[in-house]
């Protein structure tokens, strides 16, 4: 007999013997009979396993435990209970894998703390479980929209010699006895014998090799892991992340605010029509305004709005009593609380957040006429704040290489970038989503530790 999962098993009709196979949830005695709830991922809802004890034997029953891995075949009836439509009575029981009372997630309360240090066995507790299927879900949802819109799934290098953000916080790549390092007479490190003869680093984003690809294939995506050595220890930060960043040609700013509000409102959607056991799940367990705020998202429309226009409305609620930890002026890159506060009191729905400062922006986003502020859009969300970081990119090599001069970027190693600037430049916009800030969002999850499977932070890189 073949072995049905557990998901369309509840949708089969009873009266035929089935094969099921998954793990203990619970098992709970009752006079002759024991009811097993058995789980096998594919949904959060469990089977029923109802084990008459007088038909098995005393050792089988005893090695039923919370965590055993079990196979039980039998015939799959209407249930007699409330919980569950239908259920199994079991005929043949084979336990596949032991699980004794060392077990650290039996039928009791965890930490989330205490959950991150067993993460290798947390994907069986309901939540993680709800939580990694919703993930699978907006990964598929992810591409479906690029695929229909015609983009194309561009891959970009995770090793690379150029710092995108001109930041520096990268993890270096080397192959160099770390022990024996040959320098030269000022000191510094000589690359020349290393693996790829200078330094390299893990990337910090894709989007610059997407820009290349995207001026030969018009509107191309990237979907892929991005690193950044930046020793933050906050509940929205990673060191080891995904992103999608796409880059389109012969986009302009109104192009780009349209393609960031349909792609989050496209994903949000996705995850409401093919999410549903498990949001009902978090919704009940983990936030209880979860459902009712991804609807409010979808069914209307995101404010766009200016980034001077922005700091006027935090200075007026600073005047009218409202207090911030962090200060607010022109000029001011915009911390979480500022666009929470945008977002969740004063226009109560997504914002758009357009036309920064050039100071606190990055070298590649064209400059408006004003010659003081960029075109960036960044999508600002509520319980997240920025979603989305976006901007239409500089086409003229002249002003680009102004910026990269104004702020001394070494530009040694990106000649391959400028040259798009070069032949055939054309105007181009795109963003970048952080896989698992989208993740928060959707599962009403609070730390973002919580939507990757092994998260990388300062100091745990276990598993």
């Amino acid at each position: 007999m073949r072995r049905t999962k557990i998901v369309d098993l509840l949708k089969t009709q009873p009266g035929q013997d089935v094969l099921v196979k998954g793990w203990v949830r619970t098992r709970r005695d009752s006079k002759q009979v024991s009811f097993v709830a058995m789980n096998d991922g594919s949904s959060i809802n469990n089977i029923q396993i109802v084990v008459d004890v007088d038909k098995f034997d005393a050792e089988t029953i005893k090695r039923i435990t919370t965590g055993a891995c079990l196979s039980v075949a039998g015939e799959l009836v209407a249930s007699q209970g409330g919980q569950q439509s239908v259920e199994v009575l079991a005929k043949e029981i084979e336990v596949l894998g032991d699980c004794d009372g060392t077990y650290p997630l039996q039928k009791k309360g965890a930490s989330w703390e205490f959950l991150r240090e067993k993460a290798h066995l947390r994907p069986r507790t309901n939540t993680f479980g709800a939580i990694f299927r919703i993930r699978h879900q907006m990964a598929y949802a992810i591409h479906t929209f690029f695929h229909q819109k015609g983009f194309f799934y561009f891959h970009t290098p995770l090793i690379t010699a150029s710092d995108c953000e001109g930041a520096g916080q990268m993890f270096q790549v080397t192959t160099k006895n770390l022990y024996d390092l040959k320098k030269d007479e000022n000191g510094s490190i000589i690359y020349d014998d290393d693996f790829f003869g200078k330094t390299t680093s893990l990337t910090v984003s894709g989007q610059l090799e997407g820009e290349l690809g995207a001026t030969g294939l018009g509107a191309i995506y990237t979907f892929g892991p991005t690193f950044r050595a930046e020793n933050s220890n906050t509940p929205r930060h990673l060191a080891e992340f995904w992103m999608i960043e796409p880059e389109v040609c012969f986009y302009d700013k109104q192009d780009l605010m349209d393609l960031e509000e349909e792609f989050i409102k496209f994903c949000v959607q996705w995850a409401l029509d093919n999410c549903q056991d498990d949001l009902q799940f978090l919704n009940k367990m983990i936030d209880k305004g979860l459902i009712e705020r991804l609807q409010s998202v979808v069914g209307i429309d995101f404010e766009r709005l200016p980034y001077t226009e922005g700091i006027k409305i935090l200075e007026e609620a600073i005047k009218n009593g409202h207090k911030f930890e962090f200060p607010v002026y022109w000029g001011c890159d915009l911390a979480s609380e500022h666009e929470r506060y945008l977002v969740e009191q004063h226009f109560k729905k997504p914002v758009i957040l357009t036309d920064y400062p050039k100071e606190i922006k990055a070298f590649y986003m064209k400059m408006n006429e004003d010659q003081k502020t960029v075109q960036g859009t960044d999508v600002l969300f509520p319980q997240i704040g920025e979603i989305i970081g976006g901007s239409v990119r500089e086409e003229s090599y002249e002003k680009l290489m102004g910026r990269i001069e104004e702020l001394q970027i070494p530009m040694k190693d990106m000649w391959w970038y400028l040259d798009t600037r070069k032949y055939g430049s054309c105007p181009h916009a795109g963003f970048g989503l952080g896989f698992e800030r989208l993740l928060l969002f959707v599962t009403g999850m609070s730390n973002i530790r919580d939507v990757i499977p092994f998260p990388r932070t300062p100091g745990h890189a276990d598993f």
